[in-house]
């Protein structure tokens, strides 16, 4: 039973992982800018957060959530700005990095705590709670959650990563380079609409 719960629940990782949405648009957009290397801080700090997101919305904040609206207006207004800001940092970039610029790739802490900010994140946190954990097996069932979210959602988020550095070599023409910022900075502001409305 545990074992068809953990594989059911790495189906509902890759589906709901491996979809564009803020965390990956900014993978990608990083393994163009900065490489694969340079992105693996970020891809473990979006697992990491991720996943110590999913036990809080297990151990009972989502439940905190749904009692209190205004907190979700509240998350979804910081994460919305947040979000906005790095749409403008990513538009308005005009070179690739080569290591000696000032421009650096997001830091593990930095992509940790964006998930507490990130309204898909919770929307997935809160889905994955909701239909995987029963009431009265919420630990295991929270870490069992955790568990298939970094397992899967690791190869997901890697994946985006690996495509932007694919793609790096392509963008080194400067035209090329900001019509790309500029197209992933409007996908990232688009990949917000569901969650802001």
């Amino acid at each position: 039973m545990l074992l068809e719960t953990y594989l059911a629940l790495c189906v509902f990782t890759f589906t709901t992982s491996i979809t564009p949405g803020p965390n990956n648009m900014m993978l990608l957009t990083s393994g163009v800018n900065f490489g694969f290397r340079r992105t693996i801080p970020h891809i473990l700090g979006i697992e990491f957060g991720f996943g110590s997101l999913i036990l809080l919305v297990g151990l009972g904040a989502g439940a905190l959530l749904t009692a209190e609206p205004r907190l979700y207006l509240v998350l979804k207004i910081v994460g919305g700005a947040y979000l906005l800001w790095i749409a403008w940092k990513i538009a308005t970039s005009t070179r690739l990095s080569d290591g000696t610029s000032d421009a650096k790739p997001m830091r593990f802490d930095q992509a940790a705590l964006f998930q507490f900010v990130n309204p898909k994140a919770w929307i997935m946190a809160a889905g994955a709670v909701a239909a995987y954990q029963e009431p009265s097996a919420f630990i295991r069932d929270s870490l069992l959650i955790c568990l298939a979210f970094m397992s899967v959602g690791i190869f997901c988020t890697a994946a985006w990563a690996a495509f932007g550095s694919g793609l790096k070599n392509w963008l080194e023409e400067p035209s090329r380079l900001r019509l790309f910022n500029i197209t992933m900075a409007i996908l990232l502001v688009a990949s917000m609409w569901p969650m802001l409305r």
